[in-house]
């Protein structure tokens, strides 16, 4: 078995940036267990499978259809193309306030004294949201260190399986001006922290619209790869993501 496989970096337009994922193209449908496995041997926080929907279409022509739809353990995820980039359609959860006693010894164990402005936590992805104080830069973000090691000990309820840092944008200039700053964090799924996390930004939107009153927003999510994002709230209760994406390996997968 030969399969066409890429590996593209997404909300970046530049190469080993960003959040690697790769792409296998499917002739034929798969067992479940060899897409685990493929997905196993890329070892990346995503792997999409696109398979022909009727045996005569052909991958080496072009798509007239701008809409690609992913089934996922979340639902549907459709990815359209535009000229400058690549949107994600995602739902919108919100994030309602949360006691900060109930959550204080996870917090402490993960950025220690760090101030914090706000938590919020969403129970419809288990996200815990944390505002750090308004007086930290991006520069403190990008260098905080953040223990994820001992977190599966300190939570173990099942409450809470994703942990976002994120703090209030800068005024641009120098640098270029984003609303809000993030970092993400997954232990309780294998992922210490993922570089660029659209699924993060389905709660971080919500939070930062109401905070700043607005729909449309620029945001950067601080990992080391670092990667940026536009967000666009829309009526009907989703939200559109874009990013760029940069191709950086081309093969085939042998099996």
């Amino acid at each position: 078995m030969k399969l066409p496989i890429f590996i593209a970096d997404a909300f970046t337009t530049k190469a080993f940036r960003g959040n690697p994922a790769a792409v296998c193209l499917l002739e034929n449908k798969l067992d479940e267990d060899l897409h685990q496995k493929i997905a196993k041997e890329m070892n990346l926080s995503e792997t999409a499978f696109i398979r022909k929907l009727h045996p005569s279409d052909n991958f080496t022509q072009k798509n007239v259809n701008s809409t690609l739809t992913f089934v996922t353990m979340s639902g549907e995820l459709k990815a359209r193309k535009e000229e400058d980039g690549i949107v994600l359609d995602l739902p919108l959860y919100p994030a309602h306030p949360q006691k900060l006693h109930e959550v204080k010894d996870l917090i402490k164990t993960a950025i220690g004294d760090t101030l914090v402005q706000d938590v919020r936590y969403s129970p419809d992805t288990k996200k815990l949201l944390v505002r750090l104080s308004d007086t930290y830069n991006r520069s403190f973000l990008e260098s905080l260190t953040v223990n994820t090691e001992n977190l599966l000990q300190v939570e173990t309820t099942g409450k809470v399986k994703g942990l976002i840092l994120t703090l209030k944008g800068e005024p641009g200039g120098q640098t270029q001006a984003f609303d809000f700053y993030s970092r993400y964090f997954a232990p309780w799924y294998g992922v210490a922290e993922d570089p660029v996390t659209g699924s993060a930004h389905t709660v971080l939107s919500s939070y930062w619209s109401e905070e700043l009153g607005k729909k449309d927003l620029h945001a950067f999510q601080c990992s080391k790869r670092g990667g940026e994002l536009t967000i666009s709230l829309r009526s009907d209760g989703r939200v559109d993501i874009k990013g760029g994406a940069a191709l950086v390996l081309e093969g085939t997968l042998t099996a």
